[in-house]
């Protein structure tokens, strides 16, 4: 059993930068991955990226790749996603997740989901 909330989320101006944090519940934090989605209207819930239970290994989709970076205190028990240079096509309600995988994309691998956070860049 995990519990996640997300916070960081607001308006920027494309260019800008902001990062997400998500802080879970649970001495067993740091053997989950934690992803990161998000949900644009009209489309799929998107993945984001990931990073292993340890911090070690870290994957991207494709549109967000170079842009942003997951990290992870597992001291605090919370995941960070930092966006940079952010462009309008990135407005979307951003969701952190948890999945007892070492590491996955799979949407379906993820057990534990936040109520998700409104990110809108500006142009």
């Amino acid at each position: 059993q995990v519990q996640l909330v997300e916070s960081g989320g607001g308006l920027v101006q494309a260019g800008g930068s902001l990062r997400l944090s998500c802080a879970a519940s649970g001495r067993a934090f740091s053997t989950y991955a934690m992803g990161w989605f998000r949900q644009a209207p009209g489309k799929e819930r998107e993945f984001v990226g990931s990073i292993s239970g340890s911090g070690g290994t870290t994957t991207y989709g494709t549109s967000v790749e170079g842009r942003f970076t997951i990290a992870r205190d597992n001291a605090k028990n919370t995941g960070y996603l930092q966006m940079n240079n952010l462009k309008p096509e990135d407005t979307a309600v951003y969701y952190c997740a948890a999945s007892p995988l070492l590491i996955t994309a799979d949407i379906d691998e993820y057990a534990y989901w936040g109520q998700g956070t409104q990110v809108t860049v500006s142009s």
